[in-house]
This record gives C-alpha cells, structure tokens and sequence, in this order.
C-alpha cells in the first residue's frame, strides 16, 4: 500500500525538497530486495533520483508467463492469438518528421507478421525497423490483468485524473511498448515532466540517462535539442556550442524482468538492445507535481513569446491557453481542474476516516451497561459510571490529528471506578475498537497521513496558481470551481489535522 506514517511526514516537513534533489547522483542503484514504500519515497520520489528493481517486482506478473517462451524470447503466437485484432500504433525508426518517429496505425497481427519476418531477415528486412509504441494496452482489455502496478509507483495522480475524463476515454498513460532488437526512441524528457517506469517483460534496453538542467549544453545555436543525443553533429562547436560543457550520461542495461524508474526532467534516450516488449508508466503526484507545474510556466511562456507580436489583439491571453493546449495537452483551467479533483479525493477519505473514527470509537452508553454487568461482583459493584472519559473520545477524530491508540483507551482508567472496569473483557473490547478505527475501509492511518502529504502539496501549488497572473487573466466560466473557496476547504482540513 503506499502508505506514510506520520513520523515520515513530520521529516518531510522539515526538509527543503528542492536542495535534497540538488544533491548530485553519483550512480544509478540497483535495488535486488524489497524495501518498504516510505524508503522508496524517502530516498528516491522525493529527491528525484533514478533507480533499477530487480526481477523480484515482476516475478509474479501473466504478462511475464504469458507473452514470454521458455527460451525468454517473445511469444508472438500467443500475442497475436489473443490480441491480433487490436489497432496498435507503429512508429517507423527510421524516419524523421518534426524530430519525431512518424506513427501508423495497423492491427497487431500485421505487426505480429512483420516482427516475424524482421527476425528471419536477421533484422533487415526491407521494411526497417518499426517499434510498436504507446498502446494503451489496459484501456482496450480491461479484463486482462497483465501487470500489477509497483507498489512505489501507486499514488499516480495523473492516471487518478484521466481515467475521470469523459472526453478521453480511450486514453491515459499506460502504455506497452513491443519492438526488434535495434528498434529506439528518440532522446527526450517525459509529458509535463512527470516520473515514469518501465517494466520489461522480456529483453534487454540500454537507457542514456541525463540529470535535470544538462539538457540546457545540449541545444543547438537555435535553443532545439538533439533528436538523436548520440550523433556526431553534436561535436560541432558552431551549431552546438555548448556540448563540450555537457556531462556524460548515466547508462543503464536493463534486463528483463527489471523496472526502471525514471524522475521528473530527467531527459533520456533508450535502445532495444534484443526483440524486447515493455510496459510504461508515465505519472504524477505530490513529490513532482511542483516541477509540472514549473514545465507549464515555462511552455507558456515560450508560447507567448511566438506571438508577441499580437500582443494586442482582443483575446490573446485566451489564444495562448489554447495554443497552450494544442500544444503541451493542457491548459492552466485543466491543470486546475486537475489539481481540484485531486485534492477533493483525498478531503473524502479524511472525511471518511473521520466518520469512521466517529462511529467506533465513541462507546455507546449501552455497551458500557452490558460491560458493567458482565464485571459486576458480590463484593465490587459498580453502581456509577464515569462517562466523562468516553465523552472526551467524541471529538476525536482524524481530520483535526487527534488519532487515538490503545494509550487513549487505556486513560478512560484514571479514577478507580474505570480500574474496575479495565479487566478481561474492557480491555480487549478497548483495544479491539481501537484496531478497527485504525484499519479504514480502502484505507489506513498510514494512507491518511499520505493524503495530508498530498493535500499539502496541492495547497503549495494552488497558492502559486491563484497568485499567477495569466491565471487571473482566465474567465472564471472556464473554471470548474472558485479557487479561493478550494483553497479555504483545503486550508481548514490541513488545520483542522495537524493541529
């Protein structure tokens, strides 16, 4: 479960986010046991710092039995068995079209046939090199579970907000990728800067990995960057003047079986080394969600510097968001509405939580009557109760922080007369109420404190938005919401919890 307690959430408080990621990597970790989500978010999420799982991820996974022979190569019969009506997009590696790999769309088994004859060519077959790329495999068969998303890449906002979109329903960012030995995409950085993970089933890629800010040495005298970071072009002083100031990339061979997290700007260029199929995950949440937001700024910015020139025509800060949205594939108005349903999901589960803690905790006058029957003796009776104790429970409620435990529980016994009552039955009713307060339905203590976290970091944003001034510049009919009110609701739920 991707879970926070609230010791990690208090560290991360004290922490400034953007001086940890300043902190140079030195090397690509290669992660061979499981470690627990919070050390995946402390050590890799929240500096943005890229790293290799080992097989252990995927062991388990149909994909991995089901689309791989025995030999570990693909198996193409059962692929184009099962799935060999489907339209899949094929990007020709060869061609070049607006520093891009071209795209077709053909059936799967087409593919399947063409992949086949590529092999028995010896990968040269007259067609060249096609790579099947971004199918959004999950979305046309829902009902096969191929994969299980890692449990550190699970808090996906971004994936959260486009499978509520009613205008794309045949879209989101899960992708499989399935291409010959030599197949490659292009170097670049990831939609909106957001974290991605790449899981192979079977095959070999070789990743060229370089570090947010070095893609600035590698533009040319234009401000363009390279469609192919490899090529000897980039030797030439004059048309890349910066080159010579760039570092040398991190390179990674990634086996099959093995994920590869990718973070936030981190621009790359990637090969398949062997006939290799991937699954691919692009995300966003609270650990990046500050640089989409910085990656946003700046394309607008780029944008109305093209057309500076209309400055001022009626309506152009209007035409930039639209261009804005061609281009980048969302607006500020979007990004709003993206930033409020995110943050309305995770009010509903403190609302929950604390509706939750309402109902199990507060001892009902009754139970409390039937307790003291059942520990009533000859020579101990008990004729009073002190309920003072249990009222002071009904206020205890997770969105103002105030979660019980068994200690809380345990100090309803103070006096003698609830003494008494702390024997056999009292006590594991107390603590069993307690426990199941704690464990939430779809939830738990530890999810609660991670959507604190996540409301937070919606809150940082939404202030920048609402003090931004092509943000002000929108007509509040484009809005799905008054950003104001959001930001009172978010700011009295997060007062109301860590208080």
């Amino acid at each position: 479960m991707d879970s926070l307690t609230q010791e990690t959430l208090c560290k991360i408080q004290s922490v400034v986010i953007d001086q940890i990621r300043k902190e140079p990597v030195k090397s690509v970790d290669y992660i061979t046991e499981r470690i627990s989500y919070e050390d995946f978010f402390v050590k890799y999420l929240l500096p943005n710092r890229p790293c290799l799982l080992s097989s252990y991820v995927t062991a388990e996974w149909r994909s991995v039995k089901e689309w791989v022979k025995e030999d570990g190569q693909p198996n193409l019969d059962f692929l184009a068995s099962n799935f060999g009506d489907a339209l899949v997009p094929v990007a020709d590696c060869n061609k070049v079209q607006y520093y891009a790999q071209p795209k077709t769309d053909m059936k799967l088994v087409n593919y399947i046939e063409y992949w086949k004859n590529h092999i028995s060519k010896g990968h040269k077959s007259k067609e060249g090199c096609l790579y099947l790329k971004d199918w959004h495999f999950v979305h046309v068969f829902t009902e096969y579970q191929a994969y299980e998303t890692p449990v550190y890449f699970t808090s996906d906002w971004l994936n959260e907000f486009w499978d509520l979109r009613s205008d794309r329903t045949d879209d989101d960012y899960r992708f499989v990728y399935m291409g010959p030995k030599g197949s490659w995409t292009p170097f670049h950085a990831d939609v909106f800067r957001s974290f991605s993970w790449s899981a192979n089933i079977c095959g070999r890629k070789k990743w060229l990995l370089f570090p947010p800010g070095e893609e600035r040495h590698l533009k040319d005298h234009l401000g363009n960057l390279p469609y192919d970071v490899t090529s000897c072009e980039l030797h030439d002083g004059k048309k890349y003047p910066n080159y010579k100031n760039a570092c040398q990339p991190f390179e990674v061979v990634q086996e099959a079986g093995e994920v590869i997290f990718v973070p936030s700007g981190w621009h790359h260029q990637v090969y398949n080394l062997e006939d290799t199929i991937s699954i691919n995950h692009n995300w966003l949440n609270g650990c990046n969600i500050d640089i989409m937001w910085e990656f946003l700024q700046q394309e607008l910015c780029t944008i109305q510097k093209s057309i500076s020139d209309c400055i001022d025509m009626e309506g152009w800060h209007n035409q930039c968001q639209l261009i804005m949205k061609a281009s980048t594939g969302i607006d500020y108005a979007e990004f709003f509405l993206f930033l409020h349903i995110i943050a309305s999901h995770r009010l509903q589960l403190l609302r929950r939580c604390s509706r939750q803690m309402s109902e199990q905790v507060v001892l009902k006058s009754s139970d409390l009557d039937q307790l003291t029957r059942d520990n009533t003796h000859d020579d101990h009776s008990v004729s009073k109760l002190d309920y003072e104790h249990t009222k002071s429970l009904e206020g205890c409620e997770t969105v103002s922080g105030k979660l019980p435990t068994t200690e809380n529980i345990k100090s309803l016994c103070e006096d003698d007369t609830s003494t008494r009552l702390l024997s056999g039955t009292f006590e594991s009713m107390a603590i069993k109420e307690i426990s199941a307060c704690q464990r939430l339905p779809d939830s738990s203590q530890e999810s609660v404190w991670h959507a604190v976290f996540d409301i937070d970091q919606v809150k940082k944003i939404l202030e920048c938005l609402m003090k931004n001034e092509e943000f002000q510049e929108l007509e509040s009919s484009v809005l799905c919401d008054d950003p104001k009110q959001i930001y009172r609701n978010i700011c009295d739920a997060l007062n109301e919890y860590l208080l």
